[in-house]
């Protein structure tokens, strides 16, 4: 297999970024929805402008997988934005880990993981993750970490609303 490299992504790679967000998020989760509940997330959860965006904030850290040359993967980590009554300004949260579904197994989503935990650990510091209540494969590399389930949530895509797991790791 070519070598993964895994490098900080830039506002040159915000179309990339969107094509792979979308390619991914749909290939893992498109039979869950409407198409119109899809391609309003789309729309807004994966674009350019958001993208470029998170590339040049400090406060967020973008990630970008590659191999021979082509995108096969990215993470996006930032202030925690989960509701749960814990949550504080200082706290980080992983908000996407996506790969390519041909990808998946490679150890690429751990060496991202490992990436997006070491960018955001901070003495003292709580981690966080929202992720779908049936994506069982996601929570067990989340529980392998150390994160634990502290509550539940709604998550919205378009009109349809998502049963997720908040899951903490104590800083």
């Amino acid at each position: 297999m070519t070598p993964i490299t895994i490098r900080k992504a830039t506002p040159e790679d915000a179309e990339t970024l969107t094509a792979l967000g979308r390619e991914t998020f749909a290939d893992t989760f498109a039979h869950l929805y409407p198409p119109e509940d899809l391609a309003a997330f789309q729309a807004e959860a994966h674009t350019p402008e958001r993208y470029a965006a998170w590339a040049v904030d400090p406060a967020f850290g973008l990630w970008i997988a590659e191999a021979g040359g082509r995108a096969i993967g990215y993470a996006l980590a930032g202030p925690c934005h989960l509701p749960h009554p814990e949550v504080t300004e200082s706290c980080g949260e992983l908000w996407r880990i996506y790969v390519r579904k041909q990808t998946q197994g490679t150890g690429l989503g751990k060496r991202l993981m490992e990436t997006v935990l070491d960018w955001l650990a901070k003495p003292g510091r709580d981690l966080w993750i929202g992720v779908w209540s049936q994506n069982h494969k996601a929570q067990q590399l989340y529980y392998r970490y150390g994160f634990e389930k502290v509550g539940e949530y709604e998550f919205p895509v378009g009109k349809t609303r998502d049963h997720e797991f908040i899951l903490r790791r104590r800083g």
